[in-house]
């Protein structure tokens, strides 16, 4: 499953992505998008999988945002396309029935801050920096980030990052609610994989099904979120998972699921 800038490697029940561009900061550039979506993609049907860990190689840098060099000279159209790239790369990571986590070190910024939001979880180093500074160079997020700020922090929160395009530390990323947990830099990964670890202890179903409602919600009006979750809370108690796990609460043993 390797290829040209992603390392992949199985981690238990999470599969861990690592954007291997260390020279350039793990900075996205077309390839480099198209590579991640296909890897997202194909690690959806893979049996056994709960979660897929995201990391850029080396200490400097998650993903120091898109590649500048690789847009600098596109056209209205082929920036178009570029962003649509993106938001590719976005639909693939919500709607997959793995939970993702950004193990994020160093720097997230543009893109890579994109990225990251669109992941289910975002674990920091006490180092990481997050930052929208498009435009800084007179263009705008097109990864997704001038939807997903304002859906993760609020209206008045993410105008003032997209902008003034400032940069933010890991404390004030927690306190804003963008991560989910500081740690220090060489306890990312093992905390990020560790996450996936808790989470496959639970019914393989419910968390999917879990994640999917939460996510399709997300974008209904509270009304129709609710009908939404009442039609999937029916469906999976028609689930071998609902009933081996109720059996087990009340024998008092682990449940064994199947996932079905």
């Amino acid at each position: 499953m390797d290829s040209a800038n992603l390392r992949i490697e199985t981690r238990g029940p999470a599969v861990l992505i690592t954007i291997d561009r260390a020279k350039m900061l793990n900075a996205l550039d077309p390839v480099t998008l198209q590579e991640l979506t296909a890897a997202v993609q194909d690690l959806a049907s893979k049996p056994g999988l709960v979660g897929v860990v995201i990391q850029g190689a080396g200490e400097k840098a998650f993903v120091a945002g898109a590649d500048i060099a690789a847009m600098a000279h596109m056209g209205p159209l082929e920036a178009q396309r570029h962003s649509e790239t993106g938001h590719a790369l976005v639909k693939a990571l919500r709607s997959s029935p793995l939970v993702s986590v950004a193990a994020v070190k160093g720097y997230a910024l543009g893109g890579g801050l994109e990225l990251a939001l669109a992941c289910d979880f975002r674990i920091a180093s006490e180092d990481a920096q997050f930052g929208a500074p498009e435009v800084g160079l007179g263009v705008i997020p097109g990864f997704g980030g001038t939807q997903l700020l304002p859906r993760l922090l609020g209206e008045a929160r993410a105008k003032e990052l997209l902008l003034t395009g400032d940069r933010i530390d890991a404390s004030r990323a927690l306190s804003l609610g963008m991560v989910h947990r500081v740690v220090p830099k060489d306890r990312v990964l093992d905390e990020s994989l560790a996450l996936v670890a808790r989470i496959a202890k639970n019914g393989p179903l419910a968390v999917r099904v879990a994640k999917d409602v939460a996510q399709q919600g997300l974008e209904l009006p509270l009304e129709h979120g609710l009908a939404l979750e009442a039609r999937a809370f029916g469906t999976v108690f028609a689930s071998r998972d609902q009933k081996e796990g109720m059996k087990a609460f009340l024998e008092k043993r682990p449940p064994r699921y199947e996932g079905c």
